[in-house]
């Protein structure tokens, strides 16, 4: 028999798209629809979006106002702003004016904040099984720490203690539930990569196309970021490497994000900006292409729930250079830092583009070295972090949440 889950999520396709929807699309996309149909309560950003809408196989329900032409980048903007702070009455509303017409079987949480509706629907009387999904990338502190977010810690922790399972993206994420005083199933899935879309080999002329496209030219080195353009993935730590490296290694910023002028300023402010190069979100089937046009990805992250585009690097045999913060710690192993383990990557401390460097002039003075990491990190994430595996692993929890209806 058919099960109904309405997933709780602030940003959405087509347009607002980090980790967490991506990790939500590629999930429902491969569970039968004839077996769980999905439905979504999130927030109408850009006013033109449609209210209702299918992307993929969820049905999308949009709430709150919206301000025209809004993108990634202007979400912090007043009028945007005030839409987020109405975003928990408004989407409790839907859910419940959707619930009397579709009788859902369960609940989703997409990241903590996301508990508060399904508060208040438990506070009126509408109770159902709940998955809560933790996959913030910021700091502890600063996801619950700060004033406006204090005031709600009662009904937030109370959101935590109820859930029927916590799921994480990643161990780190894990210990979060266990401090918020939860007691029930944890469970740690990470996020994944399209195994399929990766294994596929780029023809040559497609390669060239985008390298000709982008600018790189021969006997440069790239380096490439995939993902928000925000504080916390340390981009500016990247641009403030560049005057330690040859001038032939440039930053190529595959997304978009608050961050933007910052970042050109910084580069300006530098004389680097000829090697920092920007480039708007393109599909994810393009992806690939794109790592494997550039030499190195690279996000020396500040803080990390896990980190998808980690995963999609090694995937595609590119060197990774990154912290071991949060999450990445579950599957960046550097050779000093973790001899106990297979190397899969060069590992650096936060806020240091000195080691960046050092670990640049490393990967490009040993190619053996270099192969031989990139074999290693391809190799663990095929067999770990293909998304079919992870909806396998995902289906089978909604099914225990069911049986716990």
């Amino acid at each position: 028999m058919m099960k109904r889950v309405l997933i709780f999520s602030l940003a959405y396709y087509p347009r607002f798209v980090g980790g967490a929807e991506v990790a939500i699309k590629e999930i429902t996309d491969r569970v039968p629809p004839e077996e769980i149909e999905f439905h979504m309560v999130t927030l109408r950003f850009d006013s033109t979006l449609p209210r209702h809408s299918k992307e993929g196989n969820v049905f999308v329900h949009r709430v709150g106002f919206g301000r025209r032409g809004a993108s990634v980048a202007s979400t912090h903007h007043p009028l945007v702003y005030i839409d987020k702070i109405l975003f928990v009455p408004l989407a409790a509303l839907a859910a419940l004016r959707l619930h009397l017409q579709q009788h859902f079987d369960a609940w989703w949480a997409m990241m903590s904040y996301m508990v508060f509706p399904i508060a208040l629907l438990r506070i009126i009387g509408v109770r159902l099984p709940y998955v809560l999904t933790l996959e913030e990338g910021d700091p502890f502190e600063y996801v619950y720490g700060r004033s406006h977010i204090r005031l709600f810690t009662p009904l937030l922790q109370w959101g935590f203690r109820h859930a029927s399972v916590i799921h994480a993206e990643s161990t780190f994420l894990g210990s979060w539930a266990r401090e918020w005083g939860f007691q029930g199933p944890l469970e740690v899935i990470p996020n994944g990569m399209d195994a399929e879309r990766f294994k596929q080999v780029p023809k040559p002329d497609l390669l060239e196309g985008v390298r000709t496209k982008i600018g790189k030219k021969e006997g440069e080195t790239w380096f490439i970021h995939t993902g928000r353009l925000v504080h916390k993935n340390a981009l500016d730590v990247v641009i403030r490497a560049l005057p330690f490296l040859p001038e032939q290694v440039h930053i190529f910023m595959l997304g978009d994000g608050p961050d933007k002028s910052t970042l050109s300023n910084l580069a300006d402010k530098l004389s680097v900006s000829s090697r920092v190069h920007f480039h708007a979100y393109v599909p994810l089937e393009e992806v690939p292409t794109y790592l494997k046009v550039c030499d190195i990805f690279i996000r020396p992250s500040r803080s990390e729930g896990m980190g998808n585009s980690f995963i999609e690097a090694m995937a595609a045999g590119l060197p990774v250079i990154g912290t071991q913060e949060g999450g990445i710690a579950d599957f960046l192993f550097d050779a000093k830092r973790n001899p106990d383990k297979e190397t899969t990557g060069w590992a650096v401390d936060t806020n240091s583009p000195e080691q960046i460097a050092v670990a640049v002039k490393e990967i490009l003075s040993d190619s053996a070295q270099t192969a031989r990491v990139t074999t290693v990190a391809k190799k663990l994430v095929f067999e770990n972090y293909d998304w079919n595996r992870i909806a396998r692993k995902m289906k089978e929890l909604f099914a225990r949440v069911f049986e716990s209806k």
